[in-house]
């Protein structure tokens, strides 16, 4: 039987420290909270099970020491059933944890992925028993570990700094010399071709300062 602590409450999602992993789960109406381990090699068969042990503030959670990075996971509440009062907890379907740092797999519409069996007016009210699980993406555990020796912070002034707004998505889909495959992403946005054009800009010592609610902004001239 695996090995189970009460773990805490915060962050929430799976955080890896090294020798084990927490899980935090938020839900208010939820009576029990499962985590459900799924085999790397074949991400449709579980492997193990096991119920998140403590609840604080309506979020539920538990810490598995020795679980590694890597592990894939998904989600089971169980609770009400009651879509009229806006409540769908279904523990025959696997969910995606909202807080997870890295997925794996895609959704897959040949399998029962909904809560309830599609078709008629009022199909949506009756719960699905049917497991989605091989149709769900899974969770990955990821390590949060960073080198950070060497980084020093820029300390620019203020009065020399500039806020520059920018949509990631749209910048990096309509820039030519951005390779297709990093538009719409951020690694897009670090892309050369991406610094080249903010520098272009000549962004520097050309801001124009305003005060909003008290807060000094810049915004190129």
């Amino acid at each position: 039987m695996r090995a189970l602590w009460p773990g805490r409450p915060y962050p929430r999602g799976a955080t890896h420290d090294g020798k084990g992993v927490n899980f935090a789960v938020f839900s208010r109406v939820a009576t029990r909270v499962e985590v459900c381990l799924f085999d790397p090699k074949d991400h449709t068969r579980e492997i193990d099970r096991f119920n998140l042990p403590e609840v604080s503030g309506h979020t539920w959670h538990g810490y598995v020491p020795g679980l590694e990075v890597g592990t894939l996971y998904g989600l089971r509440v169980h609770g009400p059933y009651a879509p009229n009062e806006g409540h769908r907890c279904n523990p025959h379907k696997l969910l995606v944890d909202p807080h997870a740092k890295a997925l794996w797999g895609e959704v897959d519409f040949r399998h029962p992925v909904t809560g309830y069996r599609p078709g008629g007016d009022d199909a949506d009210l009756k719960i699905d028993d049917r497991d989605s699980a091989a149709g769900v993406p899974k969770g990955v555990v990821v390590s949060d570990d960073f080198d950070w020796s060497g980084d020093e912070p820029p300390d620019t002034p203020w009065r020399q700094t500039v806020i520059y707004e920018i949509h990631v998505r749209g910048f990096t889909k309509l820039h030519p010399e951005i390779p297709e495959r990093l538009r719409g992403t951020y690694a897009g946005l670090a892309h050369p071709a991406a610094i080249a054009h903010l520098r272009h800009l000549e962004v520097e010592g050309k801001a124009v300062r305003e005060v909003r609610d008290g807060v000094y902004w810049y915004r190129a001239a």
